[in-house]
């Protein structure tokens, strides 16, 4: 083999950490060259959003799995940590590397991306970069003035005309990076992405499976055995969602991957009382997709109101009043949201559900969310950071614009005189108390608070106050 013919390529990895249906990783593999695949821990980049809490255990054990995978095919994950923008160029310096792929991604650290595509060509390196991440990429899928979508019903039927990209193999060998010897990698426990003092991690460890091999057991096991209750989703006690979100924030499987599995080449083998379900769960991955498009077209998704009239909204207490460890006094309602002890039995129920596993179930995150927002008059962005460090499948895109459609600020919004009632939501979807009483074991007992607010007068406020917007922003 030539010295051309050594210099190997490089796949630098994100949010896409699995060997199928790779698309950088396939390019990478196809030019016959040693790979070099390298994860960077990247907390200071431009336009770069640390992880939360919860998402950095998900990480830790996300790249074991990856790394574990990666030699069994005779290759390695190497991990870098510091501002992409330095380290990425410096690998690619150390190891004379003749070529870079990555699969896009759609934040504000794009910009990130554009730079080192523009440099490293200059440099005379082969750089491309790959759609892996999502069905269609968000300017793909525009209105007939050429604009962004602004409701999801038009964008998605827009999205579902276009037809979705073929599947590609995990490669069946990876040839080391460099045959002298290994890049330089830091030893991921080193980036202390685990919690230690306290451990507060038992509920995730009991609940998820990171990696790989765990994404795709459970989108088998949500086919066979759940897939036919999903017309139930929205009962909070019953086991019948995919479970899947953490697994895609991670690319550990494909949008791709789940729609040729129930739309394309796998369909045929969906259980018969699945089917009429599949459509539905296929607009929750679209209204993913919808998310990732909206943060695209607004970086600032997650700090700017997308509907900026709300940016004046009378809040009782801003984010920055909240981001204090130390909360300011009058604040403690917040704090009682946080921890589940509002005397909400519903909320509370959600929030306690989130703190032990990293999750919630979506009705409830909606409940919980309109009670931060409407009934305790607290800024959205407050609930959307506490989400982003709590949850383990938060998404940067999905996140805020989840918490702008509940408070009214985002696309395709909840009307604002929409305020979810958490004792009607209990009747209407736990009537049991089952998902209630699973979470709160001293209800009903002297242990179990009385509710922070009186439900009917604080929806009351919410509704002057949303009005008060609404009539403002109409005479401007």
């Amino acid at each position: 083999m030539s010295r051309s013919e050594n210099r190997p390529s490089v796949v630098w990895l994100r949010n896409d950490l699995r060997l199928a249906d790779n698309p950088a990783l396939t390019a990478a593999a196809s030019e016959d060259r040693p790979l070099v695949v390298v994860y960077i821990h990247d907390e200071t980049g431009d336009g770069i959003r640390p992880l939360g809490s919860a998402s950095k255990w998900w990480l830790h054990h996300s790249l074991a799995a990856l790394d574990a995978a990666l030699r069994k095919l005779g290759g390695q994950l190497t991990l870098r940590s510091g501002p992409a923008a330095r380290v990425l160029p410096e690998l690619v310096d150390e190891l004379d590397a003749a070529s870079v792929h990555w699969n896009r991604r759609y934040t504000a650290a794009r910009d990130i991306d554009a730079e080192l595509k523009s440099s490293l060509r200059e440099r005379g390196l082969t750089v491309e970069s790959h759609q892996g991440n999502v069905l269609n990429e968000p300017w793909q899928i525009r209105n007939g003035q050429g604009e962004p979508y602004r409701v999801f019903t038009p964008y998605w039927r827009s999205a579902q005309d276009r037809p979705v990209r073929e599947l590609w193999p995990a490669p069946e060998a990876v040839e080391p990076g460099w045959p002298e010897r290994s890049p330089a990698s830091d030893n991921l426990t080193d980036w202390n992405l685990l919690p230690t003092r306290p451990d507060w991690a038992g509920g995730l460890r009991e609940t998820w499976t990171p990696g790989e091999a765990g994404a795709l057991d459970l989108l088998d096991s949500f086919v066979a055995d759940r897939l036919a209750d999903y017309h139930r989703r929205d009962e909070p006690a019953v086991d019948a969602t995919s479970g899947l979100s953490p697994h895609l924030r991670f690319g550990e499987i494909s949008p791709a991957q789940i729609w040729h599995r129930l739309r394309g080449t796998g369909a045929s083998t969906l259980p018969t009382a699945a089917r009429s379900n599949v459509a539905k769960f296929l607009s929750e991955i679209g209204w993913r997709e919808f998310s990732t498009a909206l943060l695209f077209d607004n970086p600032r998704l997650a700090e700017d109101s997308y509907r900026p009239a709300y940016n004046a909204f009378p809040w009782g207490y801003t984010v920055d009043q909240l981001g204090a460890v130390d909360e300011p006094a009058g604040v403690s309602e917040v704090e009682a949201w946080r921890r589940g002890r509002t005397g909400i039995p519903l909320v509370d129920a959600g929030m306690r559900e989130l703190w032990h596993t990293g999750t919630m179930h979506n009705r409830v995150r909606m409940v919980v969310a309109s009670f931060l927002i409407k009934n305790l008059l607290i800024d959205w962005r407050a609930g959307e950071q506490w989400f982003w460090d709590t949850l383990v499948d938060a998404d940067e895109a999905s996140n805020p614009a989840n918490w702008q459609w509940v408070a009214g600020s985002g696309a395709d919004a909840a009307p604002y005189f929409r305020v979810f009632n958490p004792g009607l939501q209990q009747k209407k979807f736990d009537p049991t108390g089952e998902y209630v009483a699973r979470w709160i074991p001293e209800l009903g007992t002297a242990d179990y608070p009385d509710p922070i607010v009186d439900l009917a007068e604080t929806r009351r406020e919410a509704l002057e106050a949303y009005s008060a917007v609404k009539a403002a922003s109409a005479s401007n």
